[in-house]
């Protein structure tokens, strides 16, 4: 057996490490846009599923966002205390509950929206047209 060469790792250009400061970055942008919501990015997630479809079971949004079950639960708990969501029983599952934007979850999506194409704006403001598409799609691939 070969021993491997005993190369250092180029840490600095690592998808990984690049990935990793590249999330951290679209944080630090978002906390600076969102500072006044309290939200944190992956409440902020749920909301915009909540926006497209209200009222849909846990288990889906946990699906949906790709979030474990036991950090959902958290999520939602936070923004049930903060009066923007509720959870109700599901009338097709006694088991299960539905999550359903309140009056206040429902009137942040037209206020935020703006606020997050800004912030998104500003995280992809050195990159082409070309390139963002081309970045989505290569994540895309990366996620599934």
């Amino acid at each position: 057996m070969e021993k491997p060469e005993n190369t250092p790792i180029d840490v600095e250009n690592n998808v990984g490490f690049l990935l990793a400061k590249a999330y951290q970055r679209a944080c630090l942008i978002f906390k600076e846009h969102f500072d006044q919501y309290d939200l944190t990015p992956q409440q902020f997630g749920l909301l915009c599923f909540l926006w497209r479809e209200d009222g849909i079971s846990q288990a889906v949004l946990s699906a949906k966002s790709q979030i474990d079950r036991t950090t959902m639960g958290g999520l939602i708990d936070r923004l049930q205390k903060e009066g923007l969501v509720e959870r109700r029983p599901d009338p097709a599952d006694r088991r299960a509950y539905r999550v359903c934007l309140t009056e206040k979850g429902k009137a942040l999506g037209p206020e935020l929206a703006p606020i997050a194409l800004r912030a998104q704006g500003e995280f992809i403001a050195k990159l082409e047209q070309h390139e963002v598409e081309t970045l989505k799609s290569l994540l895309n691939k990366i996620r599934n």
